[in-house]
């Protein structure tokens, strides 16, 4: 695990930027302390590295230079950022079969050392998270790719001397000219799809000109050429219908075990975030297996209704480990949130990433890595919502000129009456209602919002080619397509890795694997839902009756809840409204529209809370990025790890 910052320069002349370069490293000291390298390569490369020591502590150091003998010895140079949790398996074959050689036992040299020997087809047996950088001396060219499901970041950005690669957006501003140019280089179409989706999609950022290599998607790179990416891995549900669902059960416990013994691999502790929730619980029953004295990690506030802390450790005692709880309060979260908005590079307008953040630092004064629970959702069907195309297939399946009657109908009852809802999404195409889990501000709430509204800008601008990729599935399943590429990358898994890297935790995810996705695809839409039934997630329920809690199996999900509907109108009334009032973004925004939504919030007769909190958060994030008139205080010495010096250059 690290944090890289590699440039490759366009005209041969690397070694002019490494002393900025070194600088820019600095910013994401939090993701690897370490270790730090920069390293200059044949003056068309400079790698910049902080490692995190999770595998072959003593050895692995990056970059790392492979063959380690022979020939063509350090032909190929290496940065990475991730876990490969088959790279034993991948070591053992690459031996067998073309007499590999390795220097250490880690699971960096495994990466290079298959793509030396079977090129780019190398990154489709990779088992795990990574962004990786290859250099090709002999070839004078770049090869790098992202996981299958987008688990680690990968951004880039493209200049007249050259390319950059980062883990983080914020080592890349330095070199960026939307950095220095003020809201001019404010990208306004993603500030649109921010305020709908409560997070920017990728493959764009709020930067002009920094974009994300996607998920499943290599590149490679010339210098001086185009940087050309190609999808070496697409999800493919295929639901089948099954007369024997005990065999399915089995195939999703076995599998996920599997998932989980293979994700504990590592030569530093392991512990697991638990919640309520079956997702978290499952992985922490499973992990116990392998080690028994697994500490678990859990948070919650005082408010009633929004702490799963009790329900944890009564999991806690049923499966016979220990939980660790932290608390948080309004000032906790008030304190906290500048640095969290600097961690997070973007706005993530989801609230539970600030407990996230606090069970993050509680689990990383006890160990280097935990497991989390996230994916099961996406991959089982886990989300209430997916339940719509069952609720409204009464509506939908009517002819054409009933449907557009019952429109007509819609329109003319008054608002918050009960039925309204239900014929205006029932008579709407699932490509125009459905966006994802979030929906903060309709279009004609941004038009009043924003300054600078583009009625062209629409959702469905990131929407449309991924329901045209699902164009043959049923309408369950559509959803769940159009949640991967979306809500988990965009939100779910930008939180995750975020707030656990800023404590210089690494965080795991078992069920984002594709091995149990497979598995997961085949699961038919009346295995996910019944239709007989409220539940979701059902098959996987099933397949883990016996590994949780009874209590678990069929709980509800509430995933790490935070009252901020309450504090926003209570404690944290005053702090929210001074933001609103003294933020610098005003001429992007219509602050005083955001400030009446607050205080109509605070009288009680609506919840706008969600949508406060997205201005809130983009404010912060305009206050630090923008403006730069916030300084979170983001230094070295927040790591609570120790600074090793930086190591020299690895080639010759």
């Amino acid at each position: 695990m690290c944090g890289l910052l590699t440039f490759v320069s366009a005209h041969g002349r690397a070694s002019a930027c490494r002393d900025g370069l070194a600088e820019a490293l600095e910013s994401i000291h939090h993701r690897g302390p370490d270790e730090t390298g920069v390293n200059v390569v044949d003056d068309d490369m400079i790698f910049g590295f902080k490692r995190l020591s999770i595998i072959d502590v003593e050895h692995s150091h990056q970059p790392l230079a492979y063959p380690p003998t022979g020939p063509e010895a350090n032909r190929y140079v290496i940065t990475f950022n991730g876990e490969i949790y088959n790279y034993v398996e991948l070591r053992e074959q690459l031996i067998r079969e073309h007499g590999a050689e390795f220097a250490t036992t880690g699971d960096t040299e495994v990466i290079v050392a298959a793509y030396h020997h079977w090129g780019p087809a190398a990154v489709s047996r990779l088992r795990g998270m990574f962004a990786f950088v290859i250099w090709d001396r002999a070839a004078r060219k770049v090869f790098g790719a992202r996981d299958p499901f987008g688990i680690k970041p990968f951004f880039h950005l493209v200049t007249s001397e050259g390319i950059f690669f980062a883990s983080e957006k914020k080592s890349l501003l330095p070199f960026a000219a939307s950095a220095s140019a003020g809201d001019s280089g404010v990208d306004g179409a993603n500030l649109s799809h921010y305020l709908t989706l409560q997070y920017v999609p990728e493959p764009g950022t709020l930067h002009q000109g920094i974009g994300r290599i996607g998920s499943g998607e290599y590149f490679s790179y010339t210098p001086g050429g185009p940087l050309t990416t190609s999808r070496y891995y697409q999800p493919e549900f295929r639901p089948t219908p099954t007369d024997h669902p005990e065999e399915l059960y089995k195939r999703i416990r076995e599998t996920l075990r599997e998932s989980v013994r293979m994700h504990m691999r590592s030569d530093v502790p392991v512990g697991a975030f638990l919640s309520s929730g079956i997702d978290s619980t499952a992985v922490v029953a499973l992990a116990r297996e392998f080690n028994p004295n697994i500490l678990t990690f859990t948070v919650g506030s005082n408010v009633e209704g929004y702490s799963e802390v009790d329900v944890a450790q009564d999991s806690a005692r049923h499966l016979g480990v220990t939980t660790i709880p932290t608390y948080i309060g309004p000032q906790d979260m008030m304190d906290a949130l500048p640095k969290i908005v600097w961690h997070l590079d973007d706005p993530v307008a989801d609230p539970a990433l600030v407990p996230l953040y606090f069970v993050a630092k509680k689990a990383a004064e006890h160990v280097t890595v935990v497991l989390s629970g996230e994916g099961a959702d996406e991959f089982f069907g886990g989300y209430t919502i997916y339940r719509e195309p069952l609720s409204l297939a009464a509506v939908n399946g009517l002819p054409d000129p009933l449907q557009k009657g019952l429109r007509a109908v819609s329109k003319v009852i008054p608002q918050g009456v009960k039925g309204k809802s239900f014929l205006e999404r029932g008579t709407t195409p699932i490509e125009e209602r459905y966006y994802g889990n979030a929906r903060m501000f309709t279009e004609e709430e941004k038009a009043e919002l924003m300054r600078r509204y583009d009625p062209s800008v629409r959702y469905t601008d990131v929407t449309a080619p991924i329901y045209a990729e699902a164009a043959h599935l049923d309408d369950v399943t559509t959803m769940q397509y159009v949640d991967l590429y979306t809500w988990l990358r965009g939100d779910i898994l930008v939180k995750a890795d975020r707030m656990s890297m800023a404590h210089s935790l690494e965080l795991r995810v078992p069920f984002l694997d594709k091995e149990v996705f497979d598995v997961a695809a085949t699961v038919p839409v009346d295995l996910k839902l019944p239709p007989k039934t409220n539940e979701t997630k059902y098959a996987m329920r099933r397949a883990l009756e016996g590994v949780v809690p009874p209590a678990i199996v069929n709980r509800k999900k509430l995933g790490f809840p935070t009252p901020t509907r309450v504090w926003l109108r209570g404690e944290m009334y005053e702090w929210a409204r001074d933001i609103l009032t003294r933020s610098g973004a005003g001429h992007l925004l219509d602050l005083p529209y955001a400030v009446r939504l607050l205080d109509e919030h605070k009288q009680g007769n609506v919840d706008n809370s969600r949508k406060v909190w997205t201005v809130l958060i983009f404010c912060i994030w305009h206050a630090i990025f923008v403006e730069r008139s916030l300084d979170p205080r983001i230094t070295r010495n927040d790591s609570a790890l120790l600074t090793k010096p930086a190591i020299g250059s690895v080639v010759s």
